[in-house]
């Protein structure tokens, strides 16, 4: 006969594990917050030097390649692993069966790193976001803590971080479950249900309590009403979804080209392929006028509050995100995506006649799944950032449609392809280790 165990919930053996990781979820939430308001800060004062007199031009065209050669260098000089988006790193921590290769991806000196890192990337003008980022920071915490407690459930702790981390940015909380479901996971474990629920209100309540309660992009009221409104559901998902592909399977191709280049030496190649595409990015952003520098957040929520963006836009938007991305500097995509897509969707409605409210919306939606080809992610945060619960149903049919489209042109998710390199990398790293100590032992 089966004895079924007794938990004392009174004991310190139960208690201790829990406080630890609710304080580790709380500390996801402050730090969010946090990085935030300095993101912000960084971003007003790269502003701040090129609108001065005498010294913005010079500034839009030094400060970009210069900025991105120094974080390239102390990426790879000091914080290994940090570059980049940072989720394919937790996707790919998820996958390693030993916590000292995990700590190789999630440490918090890599999260310090990757705060401090995308802080002067944005001060540099570099077209990228926070929210990535604040994935990695929150799974490299959580997984602390899990450490601290004596929490063995290191694949749980990372999806619970990684989804605290986007409630948290976006203050949306249930487009961080589903993102935890849909994308970190994808073999989703029931028993990880508690850890993500309670890292993510927790989370959110921290983050609450500092912010209070809003959305990302205001409200927007903007409905599908009419025949042409559902034609520009299909337009803006399928055209959105395409380019979306078009974004990740350029990215790809180039990450895998200064990769092979910078082989032979890793350093100086590395320093001097990310200065060129801070080049690019300082190009683009004189020929926009600055538009293009930092997050696209005013943009987007320019078009979503029905204020049309210029003609080319999205597509100036698109380059200095690619270049931005292919640099490998610390620094996420999730903003700057949607920034494209809020473009995309603006020219399209101005072609057609029908504004830019809705066909923001719908587009930012099909790009952004087209870009991670995560559907119920993309349609569940742009509806949480927009407020917009009348445009249920034509934001699930652009996400789905939009990632629809990118599988046909491109069947390659961006992050879990980014995520297999970081694994071979690290086992690369611990088999070369194994050999050194075994070519040294006596």
């Amino acid at each position: 006969m089966l004895r079924r165990s007794r938990v004392v919930w009174g004991t310190q053996r139960v208690w201790r594990p829990r406080l630890i990781f609710w304080a580790g979820a709380l500390a996801i939430g402050l730090v969010s917050v946090g990085f935030a308001l300095l993101a912000d800060a960084a971003h007003q004062a790269f502003e701040s030097i090129r609108s001065s007199a005498g010294f913005g031009t010079v500034a839009m065209l030094v400060l970009p390649p210069a900025g991105f050669a120094l974080s390239a260098f102390l990426t790879l000089r000091f914080f290994p692993n940090s570059q980049g988006s940072g989720i394919p790193q937790a996707i790919a921590a998820r996958h390693l069966e030993l916590d000292a290769d995990r700590g190789q991806l999630l440490s918090l000196r890599i999260a310090a790193g990757k705060i401090l890192l995308t802080l002067l990337g944005l001060l540099s003008g570099a077209s990228i976001g926070r929210e990535g980022p604040t994935v990695q920071v929150g799974a490299a915490i959580m997984l602390a803590a899990g450490r601290l407690g004596g929490m063995v459930q290191a694949r749980g702790l990372i999806l619970a971080g990684s989804a605290a981390g986007i409630a948290a940015a976006f203050n949306t909380p249930l487009a961080g479950i589903v993102f935890a479901i849909e994308e970190m996971g994808r073999a989703y474990e029931a028993r990880t249900n508690g850890l993500v629920l309670s890292a993510v209100v927790l989370a959110g309540l921290a983050s609450l309590g500092l912010t209070g309660n809003y959305t990302y992009f205001g409200e927007s009221n903007a409905v599908a009403n009419t025949l042409q409104d559902w034609g520009l559901v299909i337009a803006c998902g399928v055209i959105g979804g395409a380019l979306g592909a078009v974004f990740t399977a350029s990215a790809l191709w180039m990450l895998r080209r200064i990769r092979r280049w910078s082989a032979s030496l890793p350093m100086r190649r590395a320093v001097g392929a990310a200065a060129i595409c801070g080049v690019v990015v300082a190009a683009v952003g004189f020929i926009s006028d600055g538009a293009t520098y930092g997050t696209g957040y005013e943009q987007a929520r320019s078009a979503i509050e029905g204020d049309p963006l210029p003609l080319f836009f999205f597509a100036e938007k698109f380059v200095a995100s690619l270049a931005s991305m292919a640099s490998g500097i610390p620094g996420g995509i999730f903003a700057p995506s949607l920034a494209v897509g809020a473009g995309l969707g603006s020219t399209i409605g101005v072609i057609v006649g029908a504004g830019s409210g809705l066909a923001a919306t719908l587009a930012m939606a099909g790009y952004f799944a087209g870009v991670v080809q995560a559907p119920m992610t993309a349609f569940v945060i742009i509806l949480e950032m927009t407020g917009n619960h009348g445009n249920v149903i034509p934001l699930m049919l652009a996400s789905l449609l939009g990632f629809g489209t990118a599988r046909l042109v491109s069947g390659a998710p961006l992050y879990h392809s980014l995520a297999r390199n970081f694994v071979a990398d690290v086992l690369r790293l611990r088999r070369s280790q194994a050999r050194d100590i075994e070519e040294t032992a006596p």
